[in-house]
């Protein structure tokens, strides 16, 4: 679709972008639109002087903004027929009872401008395809003729004047292309605004990976969660080495024990009672933990 022409938005220019999408081309500028505003600013001076230039409605009335732009870049829907009368072309109101009592098929026209809240787009069929103009898309949108009638339906719902375009529009390269071929397209064209967040965001994952590389490289500084991380794999490992020493401590123990059982066999006289007496159990204990500090201090642990 490089072919076809879609001016994007730029400040509040929309009626020269909705203008120049319908014409495929750099017809309109702001100072040409300005120049037919102040035109119709004059033809509205001069009938309300009729009145006589001393009346209380003619000074209100100077007093008064123009009603057919503004500093922003805003053009009236005066502005823009008027505009469109250099091309012979003219526009009906699709939203009037008189224009639905024809009952066409939207299939059947070739254009359409819509208005909502001061923001004007067209919509066109360019070859045998209709396609959305509006210049807070990133490119142009593809519509069905199946859609074409409940798109049109949506934006009447959400409170848009819908303007159809009568008359021969100017010939275009994206018209004479797209006669003879038909395009599809996989994916519908973002609003600018979501291509400039998903922008942003890219650019935040983007400085976040650079983050954790620098990080890794040992360049970087470590972030809250990083070092939260990196203390919680210090612990198991040190938790995992307790585990390991205090197994192999056992394991000691265990040895130690079996050692001062044997020296006890071996060493300390038994009587020929059953059950040792008090003096026999103090010297037992104190052999089982000399033998076992001289253990230790020899470097079996």
């Amino acid at each position: 679709m490089e072919s076809i022409f879609h001016e994007k938005q730029e400040g509040s220019l929309c009626a020269q972008h909705c203008l120049n999408n319908l014409l495929q081309g750099e017809y309109f500028s702001p100072v040409e639109l300005s120049s037919i505003a102040h035109q119709l600013d004059e033809e509205e001076r001069m009938r309300m002087a009729e009145g006589g230039v001393t009346s209380e409605d003619y000074r209100t009335f100077l007093q008064q903004p123009s009603g057919n732009m503004d500093d922003s870049g805003f053009f009236s829907i005066q502005v823009i027929s008027n505009a469109l009368k250099v091309w012979g072309l003219e526009l009906i109101l699709f939203n009037s009872p008189e224009y639905q009592r024809l009952r066409i098929d939207p299939i059947n026209e070739r254009s359409f401008i819509c208005n909502y809240k001061e923001h004007w787009f067209t919509v066109r069929k360019l070859g045998k395809q209709w396609f959305n103009l509006n210049s807070l898309l990133t490119g142009p949108e593809l519509i069905s003729d199946t859609y074409l009638a409940l798109f049109l339906a949506q934006l009447q719902q959400e409170g848009y004047s819908i303007f159809v375009v009568k008359g021969d529009l100017p010939d275009c390269e994206a018209d004479q292309l797209l006669q003879m071929i038909r395009v599809q397209q996989m994916h519908r064209p973002k609003l600018i605004g979501e291509e400039l967040a998903q922008l942003k965001e890219q650019r935040v994952q983007k400085t976040d990976l650079e983050h954790v590389l620098e990080v890794n490289d040992g360049t970087g500084m470590l972030d809250e969660d990083e070092e939260e991380l990196q203390r919680a794999l210090a612990l198991s490992r040190q938790e995992i080495d307790m585990e390991d020493e205090e197994a192999d401590l056992h394991e000691a123990i265990q040895l130690s024990m079996q050692g001062t059982s044997r020296n006890r066999c071996q060493d300390i006289p038994q009587t020929s009672g059953s059950h040792p007496t008090s003096e026999e159990l103090r010297k037992r204990r104190e052999a089982y933990f000399e033998n076992h500090n001289s253990e230790v201090y020899e470097g079996k642990f």
